[in-house]
């Protein structure tokens, strides 16, 4: 493999010394920008893009043509996953992602098996080719959903306001739910290995609807799966460490215990207080995150700012990966995401002398 020219995205997971603080978004391969819109179209569907290797590679690598970020993202969706189950992925207008056979009974739960990871295989062939086309660049990361996350779409059958089904099942059957859980934990791990196999450099798990629950729940039913699968995911390749990022969207109230899953970043939504959430992790993890999406709709001054008082609630010293605290709006203007990179980058160097 290429060596890499830019390094310092890994460095800091690590806590290691950094020039600057490194800076990527997440979906920032997306539909705010043109360039995506018009490969999606090219594509035919999102599930199409996500299963073309060559376009999957174009849109990974979109924003790095515009912006100098220090990471790629895997173009994909967190419910590649369930849909190699058999469930069934489709994407309705206006709607989001659905499933045509979600977990509806206890059958479905019970047929539920881990799917063979050659269903997959249009993924890794992403990741390998998006690894070769970044040439040593910058590293890329790759991604998954967390196991309580995917159960969410895989039993309310789609996107949810309240969670009633699989919340319902939480109270009355928690042992369903538990072994949903763990056949998506052994899923998801052996998933993120083959990304890491194919040249994924980093991994984050993505747990968006672990801070809908109640705490106790949440170390049950979200917190504990996502510590079995760092525990088994390959942690070193091409002679470095692979870094693992765990990010729960409201989990602001738990990163003690998400520090303590062995993982090497805690992503932060925009309810965190960076400077707080370092004095309670300590030096047990880096803290990536955790700029409001919508600020990037502000003018490019205001995000000066906000980007000036993020940097000084983390302070001085290496650990802090810039990031948006959920991912970017898809009517986001370019030239402020722009705005965003550059004032990351030329505000950050004072704080690492």
């Amino acid at each position: 493999m290429t060596t890499l020219q830019n390094d310092t995205f890994l460095r800091a997971l690590l806590r290691e010394p950094t020039d600057y603080t490194p800076v990527w978004l997440m979906r920032q391969a997306g539909r705010y920008l043109p360039e995506y819109c018009a490969t999606r179209k090219q594509a035919g569907s999102f599930l199409q893009l996500c299963k073309n290797t060559e376009l999957a590679t174009e849109v990974t690598l979109q924003p790095l043509e515009r912006f100098p970020l220090d990471a790629a993202i895997l173009f994909s969706d967190i419910l590649t996953v369930p849909d190699a189950m058999g469930l069934g992925l489709y994407f309705a207008e206006g709607e989001g992602p659905r499933f045509e056979r979600p977990l509806h009974d206890e059958a479905a739960i019970q047929a539920l098996a881990v799917p063979d990871m050659a269903e997959l295989q249009y993924v890794f062939d992403a990741v390998a080719s998006i690894r070769r086309a970044l040439n040593g660049r910058v590293p890329l990361i790759g991604f998954s959903g967390s196991p309580y996350t995917l159960a969410c779409y895989m039993i309310e059958g789609g996107s949810s306001s309240d969670f009633r089904r699989v919340k319902t099942l939480m109270y009355d059957r928690p042992e369903l739910l538990h072994r949903v859980l763990e056949i998506n934990a052994i899923a998801v791990t052996q998933y993120l290995n083959a990304q890491i196999a194919a040249g994924a450099q980093a991994v984050q798990i993505f747990d968006t609807w672990g801070g809908a629950l109640p705490y106790g729940k949440y170390q049950e039913f979200s917190l504990a799966y996502m510590r079995r699968i760092v525990a088994g995911l390959t942690r070193e390749a091409d002679g470095r460490r692979v870094p693992v990022i765990v990010f729960t969207k409201g989990g602001g109230l738990w990163l003690e215990d998400i520090a303590d899953t062995g993982c090497d970043a805690v992503g932060l939504d925009w309810t965190v207080d960076l400077a707080q959430a370092r004095a309670r992790v300590g030096d047990r993890v880096a803290l990536q995150g955790n700029f409001d999406p919508n600020a990037l709709f502000a003018r490019p001054v205001a995000i000066e700012a906000e980007v000036a008082r993020l940097l000084a609630s983390f302070g001085h010293g290496s650990g802090h990966v810039f990031n948006l605290g959920h991912g970017i709006n898809q009517y986001t203007p370019p030239e402020h995401v722009a705005a965003l990179v550059a004032a990351v980058h030329a505000q950050s160097k004072s704080y690492q002398r």
